[in-house]
C-alpha cells in the first residue's frame, strides 16, 4: 500500500453501521430507561404534592376562597409563633418515643422466637400479622373503649384489683401512653415479620458453630443474631420512626371529638395541621406545619443515615 493511499485511508472517517449505533444507544441509555417508570410514578404522586405544598405554604390560601396573595414566610412564622404547634410537636415526639421503643424490642422477641423451631410455623406467623389487617378505625375504637376513663375494660380490671383507675383522657402521659399501645399492637407483628426474614438470612453455620464452641442461646442471640441483623434493623427503625411522626388515625379518634384533647394532651402535629386546613379553612397555614413536619422527618432520617453510616464503617474495621 503506497503512502498516499494510507493518508486517504487515515482521512476517510470510518462509517457505523446503524445496529451499532443502536447498540451504543442500549448500552448507554437502556439502565436509566428501566428506572424510569419509578422515577415518573414518584414526580407524580410524590415530588409534585411536596412542591405543590410549599406553593400553597407560601400563599395567604383558603378553603373557599381559593387562592390568595404571595405572603413569602409569614404562615411559617404565624405557626413557629404558636404555643400549639410546640405541644403538638412534643407530643409527636413523646407517642412516637413511647411507641417505637417498645414496638421494636418485642418486635426483635416475637421474631426471634418464630425463628425456632415451633409447630405450626405458618399459623404463628401469619397470626402475628392480624392485627395489620385490622382496619386503624376498628382498633382506635375498640382501644378507646378499653381505655374508658369510667366503664373502661383496664379501669375495670384496676378496680377489680383495688387499684385507682387511670384518667386515661385527661391525664397527658396516660393518654399518649394509652395511644402508644394502639399503634403497638397493629405495627409489632409487621416488624416482626420483616426482622424475622432477615433472621432466616443468617446463614446457620455461624450458629452450630457457637453451639460447638458451647455458647448458650442468649449468647448465639446477642452476638450472632443481633450483629447480622444490623442492616434489617435499621431499615425497621427508618419505617417506625417515618411512621410515628405521621401518626394521625389512632389520637384522631381517640375520644368523640378528634381535637387532641381538651388541654392538647395528645395533639400531635398532624392533628394540628388537620384542624388548620379543615377546622379553620387556612390552607396556607396548614401547608406550611406540613412542610416543618417533612423538615422534621428530613432531620430524623439524616441522623439514622448517619448512624447507619457509623455502623457500616465499625463493621468494615471489625472485618
Amino acid at each position: 500500500m503506497t503512502t498516499s493511499t494510507l493518508r486517504a485511508a487515515q482521512r476517510t472517517p470510518r462509517r457505523i453501521a446503524f445496529s451499532q449505533k443502536l447498540g451504543r444507544w442500549d448500552i448507554r441509555f437502556s439502565p436509566y430507561l428501566y428506572i424510569s417508570p419509578f422515577f415518573l410514578l414518584f414526580s407524580v404522586v410524590g415530588l409534585f404534592p411536596l412542591l405543590y405544598t410549599g406553593w400553597v405554604s407560601l400563599h395567604a390560601w383558603d378553603l373557599i376562597g381559593g387562592q390568595g396573595g404571595f405572603v413569602g414566610g409569614d404562615n411559617f412564622v404565624w405557626v413557629l409563633q404558636q404555643q400549639k404547634f410546640w405541644i403538638a410537636l412534643r407530643n409527636t415526639f413523646s407517642i412516637f418515643l413511647l411507641s417505637s421503643v417498645p414496638q421494636i424490642v418485642v418486635a426483635i422477641v416475637i421474631a426471634a422466637v418464630l425463628d425456632t423451631n415451633l409447630r405450626g410455623k405458618t399459623f404463628w406467623r401469619m397470626g402475628v400479622l392480624l392485627p395489620y389487617v385490622v382496619m386503624p378505625v376498628a382498633v382506635s375504637l375498640i382501644f378507646s373503649n378499653m381505655y374508658g376513663d369510667k366503664y373502661g375494660l383496664v379501669n375495670t380490671l384496676l378496680a377489680h384489683l383495688g387499684i385507682p383507675g387511670i384518667p386515661w383522657h385527661s391525664n397527658p402521659l396516660a393518654s399518649q401512653f394509652a395511644i402508644a399501645s394502639m399503634v403497638n399492637f397493629r405495627w409489632t407483628g409487621y416488624n416482626a415479620l420483616i426482622l424475622l426474614a432477615g433472621m432466616q438470612a443468617i446463614p446457620r453455620d455461624y450458629y452450630e458453630a457457637a453451639t460447638i464452641d458451647g455458647a448458650g442461646a442468649l449468647r448465639r442471640f446477642f452476638s450472632i443474631t443481633i450483629p447480622q441483623l444490623r442492616p434489617t434493623l435499621i431499615f425497621v427503625i427508618i419505617t417506625a420512626t417515618i411512621g410515628g411522626l405521621q401518626i394521625f388515625d389512632e389520637p384522631r379518634l381517640f375520644d368523640q371529638y378528634g381535637t387532641g384533647g381538651a388541654n392538647s394532651q395528645w395533639l400531635t402535629l398532624t392533628i394540628y395541621l388537620y384542624n388548620l386546613g379543615w377546622g379553620q379553612l387556612n390552607f396556607g397555614r396548614a401547608a406550611a406545619v406540613a412542610w416543618l413536619l417533612f423538615l422534621v422527618i428530613v432531620l430524623i432520617g439524616l441522623i439514622n443515615l448517619a448512624i447507619t453510616r457509623r455502623i457500616a464503617s465499625n463493621e468494615g474495621r471489625d472485618s
